[in-house]
């Protein structure tokens, strides 16, 4: 039915649709971008940068798993001769040359390892990673269920999984009413799945192992972390 409904000129996530180059837009524009993602979904860019800090936390060896990468708008919080293994996947290829091209901008591309790969059925053994981020990610996808217990089998025992998602809001609540229209044109051109609720993700990351899981809202946007055990 998505694909029948589909809105011209946004394109799916396999087209690099023009909604991904906005989005990278408003993430390295902080100010206009700012007040955009204030105005919009009501939610403080800055969370997205603090989420994204703990990538540079990272020490030499460790394995990091952003997915779906997009653009790259995670990677700065990769540092310049860090020494870690970050895997950047994606479903598109459009998406990782992207990626790749912010990777070498920021002089990180030798520590930065492109994959296609589907959220639903990961190309990567149990337990192969030490951090998994999934930033704005999560409502993209058609089943998040399932990818919440596939990001959290190849999340190693102590490591963390953490991300952010345009969350089911109550639709007579503020947040709800304001992103009404984000919604429902995401939902027709194919780029937006069904969501969750914060209660949902809550369920499904500990179903998936963890623990220690926080979920705090920043206007529509839900921040999430765990530890798996």
């Amino acid at each position: 039915m998505l694909d029948r409904l589909r809105l011209p000129g946004f394109g799916g996530w396999h087209d690099d649709p023009l909604w991904a180059s906005f989005y990278d837009w408003s993430v390295e524009h902080s100010h206009v971008g700012g007040a955009l993602w204030k105005l919009g979904i009501g939610s403080e860019l800055s969370r997205l940068y603090d989420a994204a800090a703990e990538i540079g936390r990272q020490p030499a060896g460790s394995a990091v798993l952003d997915i779906p990468c997009g653009g790259g708008v995670a990677l700065r919080g990769l540092r310049p001769d860090q020494g870690i293994r970050y895997v950047a996947a994606d479903i598109a290829q459009a998406m990782l040359d992207r990626t790749m091209m912010a990777a070498r901008r920021s002089g990180v591309a030798d520590q930065v390892e492109p994959r296609i790969a589907d959220v639903g059925a990961l190309p990567f053994e149990d337990g192969e990673f030490d951090l998994v981020v999934s930033f704005t990610g999560l409502h993209c996808f058609s089943d998040p269920h399932r990818a919440v217990r596939e990001m959290g089998r190849v999340t190693h025992a102590g490591g963390v999984l953490t991300g952010s998602a345009l969350l089911n809001t109550p639709p007579l609540s503020h947040a709800g009413l304001r992103t009404i229209p984000l919604r429902q044109v995401g939902r027709l051109s194919g780029l937006l799945g069904p969501s969750a609720t914060a209660l949902e993700v809550r369920t499904w990351l500990a179903e998936a192992g963890f623990t220690d899981i926080t979920l705090e809202m920043s206007g529509a946007m839900g921040y999430f972390r765990a530890t798996r055990r």
